[in-house]
């Protein structure tokens, strides 16, 4: 037998460990009350005859405290409750230590691959892993009801970035920076007048970025269609500078010849700006902002000719890649890319196709841009075309007090996802008692957003100046409560969900591809989005069903579900669960057939959807994937591609990193053994990173990795 530690660790039953406790307790009474050595034998009989494969430490406790009451030993009971409880005191008295000094001693595997754009071996990035742990720990016992704290160990649901929880911040948002450039802002108490230049403009753009991903925990958007009236400027400004010193000397073609050079070089030099800053800058938080960058070419922008200009070189630059210490160039892990597909640019013989064809070139090297199709989104959106926040999560239209639809300056309050796959192992196939476990959880849920919601109620616009006073979210006086952003659905609150696919394997025997198990996996994902709207005009929040893309969530919730019930076939023997709506990756199914089944399941989880395929190294066959990005402006709203291939970030090598004698990736062209800085792709089983350190060197564990 198994026994489920509170921590979730699974351990070898031990039935010396129940004598000890039940003596410990025998000793604090007088020998009348006391239990005999035959008795505490025939508990620990009782409890072995049940002849369970695992048991959770807290039902041993149960079964012995009620033997002890049948016994009619109730002192002896009394003191064994006693001495659970003061158990459970130390337990809570500090839980953050062991934690701590594995980070500090960068042995904490599960941290380390946690973020990839974290190094845990800095000492910037350690402060902040380190308050987030001491965050955590204050939310688990704290601040969070017992039941919701609960539920997250549990793997019920997950209560995201509990590491920030204790701090009034939030996680994702729009950055307003058309307002922000336009009218100016304050950064460290200095005022930043509007640009008077396309580089100043970019230069101001990198310092917002940075400023705002310091104040808030996860990632943001900028739409870099905001920048192309500074390239007009600079245009101006050089035409103006030309005509003066040549105007007699040179003709008027000679003259705009000239211009356009300096503006070409103004804007190469601008967006390098741009790419190196969000490389190099270190916010407070030890990381690299995460940011993303939305391109859209919109036919009624005056500027939609210098805004083409400032697209082709950001994906020139992507393409070419950024220089790594050993000089290599390798693809940078921000800023994330998205490029909208349009009538002009969709390769229909728009006049933006060329652009097109430099972003397909770039994402068959890259990965990058991700693509988004305007015509798929205005269904979905009330004919509007927004970027994702930097989590993919989507904001719902809203109109402000003139009647215009906005979406900068807006943000999300948080996220709490929901493990669908545990509803199914417990329900057993049986309806009926999945939609009512089902109910129960999402209330649960539903209480957890609210506590997302109420820690930030009565936040002053002072704890982050940058969002709150001075414009990327809103401009409000020093001093002034943030609360009208939180309610009235100006701002959105998530439910998260994973594994449904693992649910309907569970739930129907099949996959939600087959017909029944599409049916049922509709239902499911009909009746999130239902709650949450119900949720929503109860309460005037936004709340959003979100496709959470939260890979490492994949792995816990599975994870805690294997040791908590065993190896289910096609459900916890893989090691992971899928990602919301996604099809699994081992089923056998082409790009154009995957995004055109997961469509119908976009416009639901309109809160965050995302699909990807993955796919070889397509450089030498452009023709194919620009086939499919053409099939994705007509039938899926968002969509990106992964590789197939293995990737090293030091060297640049994409091919097939292997593994030595040692249980070691090795890159085969650089040598480097860093896992953390090469993408291994082969995830047949399941078996990954931390599961691959700890185990330790032996013959099973090299079968398994040839397997992989």
């Amino acid at each position: 037998m198994k026994v489920i530690k509170r921590d979730g660790v699974s351990v070898d039953y031990d039935r010396e460990k129940i004598r000890v406790a039940i003596n410990k307790a025998n000793n604090c009474v007088n020998e009348e009350d006391r239990v005999s050595d035959r008795q505490i034998e025939n508990i620990i009989k009782y409890i072995e005859k049940l002849n369970k494969k695992r048991m959770v430490v807290e039902d041993i406790q149960d079964i012995i405290e009620e033997k002890l009451m049948g016994l009619s030993k109730y002192a002896l009971a009394k003191e064994y409750i006693t001495y659970r409880y003061n158990r459970a005191l130390v337990r809570k008295a500090n839980t953050t230590d062991e934690s701590i000094l594995s980070l500090i001693k960068n042995n904490n595997k599960e941290l380390a691959e946690e973020n990839s754009n974290k190094s845990t071996t800095l000492a910037s990035t350690q402060r902040d892993y380190i308050a987030g742990e001491v965050s955590r720990d204050l939310t688990r016992r704290i601040l969070l009801p017992e039941k919701i704290s609960k539920a997250h160990d549990e793997g019920i649901l997950h209560f995201h970035d509990a590491d920030y929880f204790i701090q009034p911040i939030f996680n994702c948002c729009l950055i307003n920076i058309g307002d922000m450039l336009d009218n100016g802002t304050v950064m460290n108490g200095k005022m930043i007048e509007s640009p008077k230049s396309f580089q100043v403009a970019c230069t101001v753009t990198t310092q917002i970025i940075a400023a705002v991903a310091s104040n808030q925990y996860g990632g943001q958007s900028v739409d870099l269609s905001h920048l192309g009236k500074y390239v007009r400027k600079s245009k101006q400004k050089f035409l103006k500078h030309v005509k003066a010193k040549y105007g007699k000397k040179l003709s008027k073609e000679e003259i705009e010849d000239l211009v356009m050079d300096r503006l070409k070089d103004e804007i190469k030099a601008g967006v390098q700006t741009i790419q190196y800053q969000i490389n190099t800058l270190m916010t407070t938080n030890g990381q690299s902002p995460f940011v993303t960058l939305f391109m859209y070419l919109k036919d009624d922008d005056p500027y939609i000719e210098e805004n083409a200009m400032i697209f082709e070189e950001v994906i020139r630059q992507r393409d070419e890649g950024i220089k790594n210490e050993k000089g290599v160039y390798i693809t940078p892990a921000f800023p994330k890319l998205i490029y909208v597909l349009d009538e002009n640019n969709c390769l229909k013989g728009g006049k933006y196709d060329y652009l097109t064809k430099l972003a397909v070139k770039c994402s068959s090297k890259r990965l990058y841009p991700d693509y988004i199709s305007a015509k798929k989104m205005r269904e979905n959106y009330e004919g509007n075309v927004f970027s994702p926040m930097g989590c993919r999560s989507f904001l719902a239209p809203y109109k402000d007090e003139n009647g215009n639809y906005k979406f900068e300056g807006r943000f999300n309050q948080g996220v709490v996802s929901i493990n669908l796959p545990q509803i199914g192992i417990i329900a057993e196939g049986n309806e009926e008692t999945f939609w009512k476990i089902f109910d129960e959880r999402l209330e649960l849920c539903r209480e957890a957003l609210m506590c997302r919601h109420e820690a930030l109620l009565g936040t002053l616009s002072d704890t982050s100046p940058i969002h709150w006073q001075y414009g990327a979210i809103a401009r409000l006086k020093k001093g002034e409560k943030i609360d009208k952003y939180l309610n009235s659905y100006y701002s959105t609150i998530s439910l998260g969900y994973i594994g449904i696919y693992e649910l309907c394997v569970l739930m129907k025997g099949c996959s939600h591809t087959e017909p029944e198990g599409e049916e049922f996996a509709l239902r499911v994902m009909k009746y999130m989005r239902k709650k949450c709207d119900t949720w929503k005009k109860e309460t005037g929040l936004g709340f959003a069903l979100y496709g959470t893309p939260a890979e490492s969530l994949c792995y816990r919730f599975a994870r805690i579900d294997k040791e908590k019930y065993g190896t289910i076939k096609d459900v916890t023997d893989k090691g992971y669960y899928t990602n919301s709506y996604h099809v699994d990756v081992r089923q056998k199914i082409d790009a154009f057939s995957k995004f055109k089944f997961e469509n119908q399941f976009q416009p639901i989880s309109s809160g965050g959807c995302i699909s990807y395929v993955e796919i070889p190294n397509m450089q030498h066959n452009l023709k194919a994937m620009e086939e499919v990005v053409k099939f994705i402006y007509d039938n899926i709203q968002y969509a990106e591609f992964n590789t197939k291939s293995d990737y090293c970030h030091v060297c640049g090598f994409n091919g097939e990193i292997k593994v030595n004698d040692d249980l070691e990736w090795v890159c085969p062209n650089c040598g480097n053994k860093d896992k953390k800085k090469m993408n291994v792709t082969r995830r047949t089983c399941g078996y990954l990173g931390e599961n691959f350190w700890n185990v330790g060197k032996t013959k099973e564990i090299k079968s398994r990795v040839t397997h992989l």
